[in-house]
Order: structure tokens, then C-alpha cells, then sequence
């Protein structure tokens, strides 16, 4: 098992921001460049009954690897709760961060890029003793991926997840923005001018900077 070339985590500034829609896009793309990718998804919850597709199926369809190489089946909770306490719910063990990522395997051959999605906001509970950012001290990845949304309250979401995961660079993606949107447009210019944060709008730009070229 080899660490990937490029190693991303993925991370929204809170739940249902679009981390997942946003991988399945920028993956999609990076797919058809003919790099060689690897998506993880360490443990996922949703309702029984959601009729859309989990999290590792939309990853999986995206990197043509399989749902449950994405995220393995015990990892997948049928309750709408932040994976230990959804684990917790259904009576099953809980799972620890050294659990999540011992389960955390890569391909043995050569991957350029590998995608890491967490749960929730930077500090939702993937585990019964971690978020996604005591995730991303143990994996040290290259690179953390903030989805944010565009609107109200973007630029508090966003200063805070950078804080806390910082050193690290983090790159802001400001999911469904808007360019007619007068308070989107100040959104990104505040963050990117008064923050001096990078921060990216087009799912293109992102695709080139999850491969390591330079956002354009």
C-alpha cells in the first residue's frame, strides 16, 4: 500500500454544504484526465429510507472504484446522526479514530490523487475520540479542501474552519456561487483580499488545483 502522490481532505464548513456534490464533480473531471484517483469516505451515516445515494456512491461513481472500498459496509450507519453517535443509536460499537483510519486502505499501485471526505463541519465527531481535525493531524494531508457556502454567513464559517486547521493550507471552495449575487461577490472578495485566503468559485479551477496545477 502506497500514500497517495497528492493526499486531499475534504472537509465543509458545516452539514449538507455540498462536499459531497463538489467531490463527485471535481473527482469526475480529475477522471477523465486519466489520473489515477482513490476516494475514502472513513464512515458515513444517512436514514434507512433516503432514496438518494450514499455519500461512498457518489465518490464510488466518480472514481469507478467500489461503493464499499469507499466506505466499508459496517461504516455506513442507517441513522441521520454523526457516525459514533448513530453507531451509538443502533447499538453497535463505536468506533475509534484509530478504528477509521486502521480501515483506511489505498491501492497498491500508484495513486496521483487521494480524496478523503469527513462527516459534517471540521469539528462534527467522526469518531468516538476525533473530528476531522484530529483526522487530519494523524494523515497529514497535503492539502484540506473547505466547502463553504456562498451567502450569509460565509466569511465567519469559513476564518473559522481555517483556524482550526491550521498550518495546514487549506483551500476555500464557495460552493454554489452565484457571480450575479451582490453579497456573494463581497463574500469572495472579503475572504480572498482582507483574508488573503485562497478561495475558488469554478469547479474547473478546483479540479486543476486538487491536481496540483495552479488554479486559473
Amino acid at each position: 500500500m502506497t500514500r497517495p502522490a497528492r493526499l486531499v481532505l475534504v472537509a465543509g464548513t458545516a452539514t449538507d454544504i455540498g462536499k459531497t456534490w463538489v467531490g463527485g464533480q471535481v473527482l469526475s473531471r480529475l477522471h477523465q484526465r486519466g489520473l489515477a484517483l482513490a476516494a475514502r469516505k472513513p464512515a458515513q451515516s444517512s436514514e434507512a429510507d433516503d432514496p438518494g445515494p450514499s455519500d461512498a456512491a457518489v465518490l464510488a461513481a466518480a472514481t469507478g472504484e467500489a461503493v464499499t472500498t469507499v466506505c466499508p459496509a459496517h461504516r455506513h450507519y442507517t441513522v441521520a446522526m454523526a457516525p459514533p453517535m448513530a453507531a451509538d443509536a443502533l447499538g453497535l460499537p463505536v468506533p475509534s479514530l484509530a478504528d477509521l483510519v486502521g480501515e483506511l486502505v489505498w491501492p497498491d499501485a500508484a495513486v496521483d490523487v487521494g480524496w478523503v471526505e469527513t462527516v459534517g463541519g471540521p469539528r462534527s465527531p467522526i469518531g468516538a475520540d476525533g473530528d476531522a481535525v484530529d483526522l487530519a493531524a494523524v494523515l497529514d494531508p497535503d492539502l484540506v479542501l473547505l466547502v463553504a457556502d456562498a451567502g450569509l454567513g460565509t466569511v465567519n464559517s469559513v476564518r473559522l474552519g481555517v483556524d482550526v486547521f491550521a498550518p495546514r493550507p487549506v483551500v476555500v471552495f464557495l460552493n454554489r456561487f452565484d457571480a450575479d449575487d451582490d453579497l456573494h461577490r463581497r463574500n469572495l472578495d472579503w475572504l480572498r483580499t482582507r483574508e488573503r485566503l485562497e478561495v475558488i468559485v469554478d469547479l474547473e479551477a478546483l479540479s486543476d488545483r486538487m491536481a496540483g496545477e495552479p488554479a486559473t
